[in-house]
């Protein structure tokens, strides 16, 4: 790509995140009772009231994110939203389990009414994003302690013991490292630790570290896959869930990667990121007869066994997007590059949506839209913008350098 191109590219993703942004402030908001819509339709249209937590935290952070870095997003309604959702959030996103601990829901009524607990801990993962970044823009140390209390009960459940999660240890039920948890917690330190003081730096260093290596454990099979699912010393496991890929996740796990190495330095895993967390997985999960990257894979070639294993969906392109251009700002090699203006240019043109403002998510295997709504369940204000978002920042800095 050209620096022209480039430049471009810079000002068609910041439209997008400009349009993004405007599509959630105007319909997600409930002014009546606080936090977020996120069932909305492709135009606009509330379709179901139900507030997912994952959901509430993760506007919450994106708001919050937009705020305090970007200086065109520094207006008084995008705080008073953050902090709206973030008063939701602490009222009604917390429930006590049975031993007392604090536990957040999955699922609320819009009144805030607990609907569904999950078993796992990705609900508190963006409960701390949302307010650790809220105190970064409130200047409240309450949230900043209570992120950290938070923090040190998902690493007591991950690292100690997950009884008090509630889910039963049923006889034939193998433990197993799923990639999305060293992931998060590796999201989580880098939230917590940036920018603070050194105690802080120092308290998760070792955290870090455990993350990256139950990360590494992921390559299998020489170093020619990334497996989702591996036993806990590092084993392929057998089976479906064995063989199992998420080029998606692979990618994220990339550029979390990419950035831990450059904060610390580290080179050869700066290499590891990119040839086995970036590189390989677009290698296998991309289509090459209509474009775009698979959901899921099986690594033997067999047919996965998700319904919607062969789908297009929106955060893997999101993610590969980002992963991409990190890795070539990082390294300056063509080959990145064009990588990245690969997965742009079909993502530009099949998941946003020119006419009523935001992104599609959910494509067929060639490309056409199969689900129309804009947010849903799974579905909100955080992978397109913060993909945008950040490769606005990291194409600011190769162009303001590209002498």
């Amino acid at each position: 790509m050209s620096v022209l191109k480039l430049e471009e590219c810079r000002e068609r993703i910041r439209t997008e995140l400009d349009n993004v942004v405007d599509f959630w402030l105007k319909y997600s908001h409930d002014t009546v009772h606080g936090g977020f819509f996120t069932c909305i339709g492709r135009d606009g249209k509330v379709y179901d009231e139900l507030k997912y937590v994952w959901l509430q935290g993760r506007q919450v952070w994106m708001y919050c994110r937009l705020y305090r870095t970007m200086d065109r997003f520094r207006k008084p309604e995008i705080l008073e939203a953050a902090k709206a959702g973030g008063k939701f959030l602490r009222k009604f996103g917390r429930v006590s389990n049975s031993s007392g601990q604090w536990k957040c829901a999955f699922c609320l009524t819009r009144d805030g009414k607990t609907v569904k607990i999950q078993r796992t801990i990705f609900s508190e993962c963006f409960y701390i994003m949302a307010m650790d970044e809220l105190s970064r823009v409130t200047g409240d140390k309450d949230m900043q302690l209570e992120a950290e209390q938070m923090m040190e009960q998902l690493i007591y459940w991950v690292q100690v013991d997950p009884t008090d999660l509630g889910r039963p240890q049923l006889p034939g039920d193998i433990p197993t490292n799923s990639m999305a948890v060293p992931m998060m917690l590796l999201c989580l330190v880098q939230q917590l630790t940036e920018g603070r003081e050194q105690e802080v730096v120092q308290k998760y260093r070792e955290l870090g570290s455990w993350c990256v290596q139950q990360i590494l454990q992921h390559v299998q099979r020489d170093g020619t896959a990334i497996l989702e699912n591996v036993s806990l010393e590092g084993a392929e496991l057998p089976g479906c869930q064995g063989r199992l890929q998420n080029p998606g996740h692979a990618l994220e796990a990339g550029w979390f990667l990419l950035q831990y190495s450059a904060e610390r330095g580290d080179e050869e895993l700066q290499r590891t990121a990119i040839n086995k967390f970036v590189e390989l997985p677009y290698q296998y999960g991309w289509d090459t007869q209509h474009g775009g990257l698979f959901y899921f894979l099986d690594v033997d070639g067999l047919c996965p066994t998700q319904l919607e294993w062969n789908m297009k969906l929106w955060w893997p392109h999101c993610e590969a997007l980002i992963a991409f251009l990190m890795a070539y700002s990082q390294t300056k090699k063509p080959e990145l590059l064009e990588r990245f203006s690969q997965v742009y240019e079909y993502t530009m043109s099949h998941f946003s949506d020119a006419k009523n403002g935001e992104w599609f998510g959910y494509l067929t295997q060639e490309g056409r839209v199969a689900l129309d709504f804009k947010g849903g369940p799974f579905k909100g204000f955080f992978h397109v913008p913060r993909c945008l978002y950040m490769c606005e920042r990291i194409l600011d800095d190769l162009l303001a350098n590209k002498d």
